[in-house]
């Protein structure tokens, strides 16, 4: 999976940036009074390149407010002529589209529902192709790194240029202490796969509440992220659309002034630095070397059971090194869950290589 050509312009060039990119502004717009009291509080701040509101909100349940569509178009286009804000609104459909461009909107952004589906994205596709338009593609519900890609190329086929990636965090299965998992490992692969491609977080999304919302904000920063969507409401307390994730003006300026902006090494002049990465490099290598070792290991255990008869998986054999890894881990001062993830993925290569050599034997009879 590669997208390092795509032909992307750099944020700067369509955005004055001094720094990040901020994007700002309510989950949903309720009433034209709410949309401009909440600009004007975000445009005091002086921080804010882009203000956001929710025009169509696809709710899971047809009884939620769901958005006051093309009426509060209206207001978001006033908004973006008494306070010289950009504007950013969910598009899910080609209607979507051609409303919000007819409202002179700059930023469309596709939702991690529409982003998994390959047909409405090539509809949305379509119905941008031509215009100067901004397209921001929300990361899918699931942890899948290939439907977000392939829903970012169909918009770069389209000839949208101004396009960037927004990390808002999966589902996950188990309990975490967020609404929707960081899973950083994942825009940190398609930063890798696609260096030239922008990628703003949604601490929002992510954290579901916000006392979480700062922490998720100064690591996205850490991480080398391009920016973050943040929603902020004039009165949360009364947002009629997840009022828990949403900030109010106060706490948003107070947020963006305590986060920390470190230096980006671009180059590998600190010797310190580079000394401690030669290290790593080495040590990594042992890594590799350790782990071809313990499959050729494993390719032994295999031809064995499959010579005696014996079955693959031998479960309190698993669970039993399980207990004890995790243990071994933890006194070493390492994460438990880390190692938990790590043997699981040692785990399930060892069944497959096994497997394999059950089926290669098999194919001889």
């Amino acid at each position: 999976m590669e997208c390092k050509e795509l032909e992307i312009i750099p944020l700067r060039q369509w955005i004055h940036l001094d720094g990040f990119l901020l994007i700002a502004g309510p989950c949903s717009a309720e009433s034209e009074n709410q949309l401009l009291e909440t600009a004007q509080a975000l445009r005091s701040s002086g921080k804010v390149q882009i203000f956001r509101a929710g025009i169509w909100k696809p709710r899971t349940h047809p009884a939620g407010f769901e958005g006051k569509g093309e009426e509060a178009l209206k207001w978001l286009r006033n908004v973006k002529q008494l306070m010289d804000f950009m504007t950013a609104v969910e598009v899910g459909s080609p209607r979507h589209v051609e409303l919000a461009l007819e409202n002179q909107v700059d930023v469309l952004w596709i939702g991690a529902r529409t982003t998994v589906n390959p047909f409405m994205v090539s509809e949305i596709a379509q119905a941008v192709k031509g215009s100067d338009v901004a397209v921001m593609v929300k990361n899918p519900v699931n942890p899948d790194l290939d439907s977000w890609v392939g829903a970012i190329e169909r918009i770069h086929q389209a000839g949208i240029k101004k396009l960037a990636a927004i990390h808002r965090g999966f589902f996950f299965f188990h309990k975490t202490p967020w609404r929707n998992a960081p899973m950083w490992e994942i825009p940190i692969e398609l930063k890798r796969i696609c260096p030239c491609l922008p990628i703003i977080v949604d601490p929002s999304h992510i954290c579901g509440k916000t006392d979480l919302i700062r922490d998720i904000s100064q690591k996205a920063l850490d991480l080398e992220m391009d920016g973050l969507m943040i929603e902020v409401h004039i009165h949360p307390e009364q947002a009629l659309t997840d009022g828990e994730q949403q900030l109010n003006p106060i706490e948003f300026d107070d947020l963006i002034k305590h986060l920390i902006i470190r230096q980006k090494i671009n180059n590998l002049d600190d010797d310190t630095l580079e000394r401690l990465r030669l290290e790593v490099d080495e040590l990594d290598q042992e890594l590799i070397e350790i782990l071809a070792r313990r499959m050729a290991m494993i390719d032994e255990i295999g031809h064995y059971k499959n010579q005696n008869h014996l079955t693959i998986l031998q479960i309190k054999r698993w669970q039993q090194m399980l207990t004890d890894r995790l243990e071994s881990g933890s006194q070493l001062g390492l994460d438990k869950e880390f190692m938990h993830r790590l043997f699981q993925l040692v785990h399930d290569e060892s069944i497959r290589r096994q497997q394999r050599i059950f089926n290669s034997n098999k194919s001889k009879e």
